[in-house]
This record gives structure tokens, C-alpha cells and sequence, in this order.
């Protein structure tokens, strides 16, 4: 399971130019799922996700997390993190999980996350999306719950 985060000021999600999620300051999350993702790596993810030290404190040192200052996650499924660039000048899929298993894990990962208390809101599943995001930093991370990197 890949995961980018951006810290942000806001962010909203379109669908057919329909809001479906909005949140504030916060974290946007953008979750690509892997054929061989496991529920330990739903866990991984989400645990590391809520409780990485990326917002400033008094001194403007990055040692909150989004749980300490109780600020909003956006999570947004996204399978192009398993776009397999290497070779060629398309990118291959043939590492991101199935439509049918990606989804059940990406609702497993929002449940997860919803664990801890904060404000989540979601894009939609297998559409077209437009995201519109102010960065705060800009900060940006990836994290792989395989831990390559």
C-alpha cells in the first residue's frame, strides 16, 4: 500500500463538478493499493499516517501529528501510485490490485482511519476526480507500508 501526503491549508474533491469531500487544514492522503496488501498493511499505513510528526510546534519544529492538532484527513483512492514507469512509455498496472479487492481495502483503510475521531472525508472510488489542494509548505511525503522507501 503507497500513500502521498501533502500537509495542506484546505482541499476539496469534485465529481461531474459535485463536491463529495472538503476539509480544512489538515492532511491530504492519496492511497494507491497493492495486489498483495494485507490488513496489516491497512494498519501500518493508517497507524503511521495519524500519528507522523509533520506540523509545526510552538518553536516551528515538525513534532505534531495530525492527531495531536486534531485537524481533518482527506483520503483519495488512487491506483496510478502503482504505475510502473521502468520500462517503456507507459506506465503498467500490473502491480495495483484489482478494482474489486482495491476497493474493499480502501473502504477497510477509511474505517481505520476513522478510528481516530478526527473529521475524514473521501474522493469517490474508480472516478474522475478533480482535487483542488492549497500545500502547506509545501510538505510532502510517500509512504509504502512494504517500507522500501
Amino acid at each position: 500500500m503507497r500513500a502521498v501526503l501533502q500537509r495542506v491549508k484546505g482541499c476539496k474533491v469534485e465529481v461531474e463538478e459535485q463536491k463529495v469531500g472538503q476539509i480544512d487544514e489538515g492532511l491530504l492522503v492519496f492511497l494507491g493499493i497493492g495486489e498483495d496488501d494485507t490488513l496489516e498493511d491497512i494498519e501500518y499505513l493508517a497507524d503511521k499516517i495519524i500519528n507522523l510528526r509533520i506540523f509545526a510546534d510552538k518553536n516551528g519544529d515538525m513534532n505534531l501529528s495530525v492527531q495531536d492538532i486534531e485537524q481533518d484527513i482527506m483520503v483519495v483512492p488512487q491506483f496510478t501510485l502503482y504505475g510502473d514507469c521502468r520500462q517503456g512509455r507507459r506506465p503498467s498496472f500490473g502491480s495495483a490490485a484489482s478494482p474489486e479487492r482495491a476497493e474493499q481495502l480502501y473502504d477497510k483503510f477509511v474505517a481505520e482511519i476513522k478510528k481516530s475521531k478526527l473529521k475524514i472525508e473521501t474522493g469517490k472510488f474508480q472516478a474522475k476526480m478533480e482535487v483542488e489542494l492549497i500545500n502547506d509548505g509545501p510538505v510532502t511525503l510517500i509512504l509504502d507500508s512494504s517500507r522500501d522507501f
